[in-house]
C-alpha cells in the first residue's frame, strides 16, 4: 500500500497526454525546454572558452568551439523542426494540400520558397533540418531545393555587410542573382521529376502512416506520431551531423587568401572556375566569408570572381554534402551540386562583364 497521500499521488502522477489539457501542457513544457537549450547553446560555449582563457580566433580553439556549438545547434534545429512540421502535418489533409498546390502556379511556390530562404539566417548545414521537414511533409522537391539554396545565400546580415563592403549596386546584383538562381534551379529540378531520388524513409514515417488512417485523430496521437517521426529521422542522421560538422570545424574559416589573390587574379581567364571549385568544399556562412571576399577584392580580384567565391562557399559545402547524402540518392546529389556550381560559375563570368 502506498503511503503517499491520494492528493499528492495525483499531483506526482506522470503527465498523461491522452487528455487534451495534458497534451497542451506537454507541448508547452517541451517548447520551453527546447528554447532554453537553444539559448544555452548560444551562450554556453562562449562562457566556457572565455573562462578557460581560450581565444576562439585561433584555429584550434576556434575549431573546437565551432564543433560543439554547431553540432548542438544543428541537432536542436533537427529535433525542433522535424517535430513541429510533423505535428502540423498530422492536422493537414494531405489530399487537400496536394490539390491546393496543384491548382497554384509553380512559379509562385518557388518565389515563396526563395523568400522564406532569404529571411531564415541559416548556413548550408543549419538549413537542412527544415529542408528534411519540408520533404517529409510532401512539399514538391523543386520547391524545397529552392529554399535550400536561397537560405544560406541571402539574409539580412549578409545584405548589410555586402553593402558596406561593395556598395549597393554589387549587393543588389548578388541578392537578385542568388534568388533567381535558386528559383530557376528549383524549376529545373521540378521538370526533371526527381521525386524518386529521395530516400524512402523520409516519406514512410509515423506521421505519414497516421495520415493514411484517416478519421478523427486526437492531439495525443498527433504528438505521438510527431515524436516517432523525430526519433526515426534524427536517429538515422545524428551521427552524420557530427561527422559533417566535424569536417566543417576543421576547414571552417580556412581560406588561402594570399594564394587565391595570386592565382585567381584578373589575368587568369579561368579564375571564376578556380575560386568556385575551391569555395564549394569550404564551409562558412555569409557573414564569415564577406570580410575575406573584401580582402580579395582589395587585392585586385575581379568583382565577379569574388562573388563566385562567396556564393560557392556559402551555398554549398562538403559538410552539407555529408548530411544530404543521408536523405538524397546519389543521382540527385550530383545534379544538385553540379547544377548549382555551374550556375555560380556562369554568374561569376557575367558579373565580371557587368563590373569590370
Amino acid at each position: 500500500m502506498s503511503l503517499t497521500p491520494p492528493k499528492l499521488r495525483s499531483t506526482l502522477r506522470p503527465l498523461h497526454p491522452e487528455t487534451r489539457g495534458g497534451a497542451v501542457t506537454w507541448l508547452t513544457v517541451a517548447a520551453l525546454i527546447w528554447a532554453g537549450l537553444y539559448w544555452l547553446n548560444e551562450n554556453l560555449w562562449n562562457w566556457i572558452f572565455a573562462g578557460l582563457g581560450l581565444d576562439t580566433s585561433e584555429h584550434i580553439p576556434g575549431a573546437v568551439h565551432f564543433f560543439f556549438y554547431d553540432s548542438a545547434k544543428v541537432l536542436l534545429l533537427l529535433v525542433g523542426m522535424i517535430f513541429v512540421i510533423g505535428l502540423f502535418r498530422t492536422a493537414l489533409n494531405a489530399e487537400r494540400v496536394r490539390d491546393y498546390l496543384l491548382g497554384k502556379p509553380l512559379a509562385l511556390a518557388l518565389v515563396l520558397a526563395a523568400a522564406l530562404g532569404a529571411v531564415t539566417p541559416f548556413c548550408s548545414c543549419s538549413s537542412i533540418p527544415l529542408f528534411i521537414g519540408f520533404v517529409a511533409a510532401g512539399v514538391p522537391l523543386g520547391v524545397t531545393l529552392t529554399f535550400l539554396l536561397a537560405s544560406p545565400l541571402v539574409n539580412e546580415v549578409a545584405v548589410v555587410m555586402l553593402a558596406q563592403s561593395f556598395g549597393w549596386q554589387v549587393t543588389l546584383a548578388y541578392v537578385a542573382s542568388g534568388l533567381l538562381m535558386a528559383i530557376l534551379l528549383g524549376a529545373l529540378f521540378t521538370r526533371l521529376q526527381l521525386e524518386n531520388q529521395v530516400k524512402d524513409f523520409v516519406r514512410n514515417t509515423p506521421v505519414a502512416k497516421l495520415q493514411a488512417e484517416g478519421g478523427t485523430i486526437t492531439l495525443a496521437r498527433r504528438i505521438d506520431a510527431a515524436q516517432g517521426e523525430t526519433r526515426e529521422i534524427v536517429g538515422r542522421v545524428w551521427k552524420w551531423v557530427l561527422v559533417g560538422v566535424g569536417i566543417g570545424a576543421l576547414i571552417h574559416g580556412w581560406v588561402p587568401a594570399d594564394w587565391l589573390a595570386a592565382h585567381a587574379g584578373r589575368d587568369n581567364p579561368l579564375a571564376v572556375v578556380l575560386v568556385t571549385a575551391l569555395g564549394v568544399p569550404l564551409y562558412s556562412n555569409a557573414a564569415g566569408v564577406i570580410p575575406i571576399a573584401e580582402a580579395l577584392w582589395a587585392k585586385g580580384m575581379a568583382t565577379g570572381t569574388v562573388l563566385a567565391f562567396m556564393m560557392g562557399t556559402v551555398a554549398l559545402s562538403f559538410p552539407e554534402f555529408i548530411l544530404l547524402k543521408q536523405v538524397l540518392k546519389p543521382k540527385l546529389l550530383a545534379i544538385f551540386f553540379g547544377s548549382a556550381a555551374v550556375s555560380i560559375m556562369l554568374l561569376g563570368f557575367l558579373f565580371n562583364l557587368i563590373f569590370p
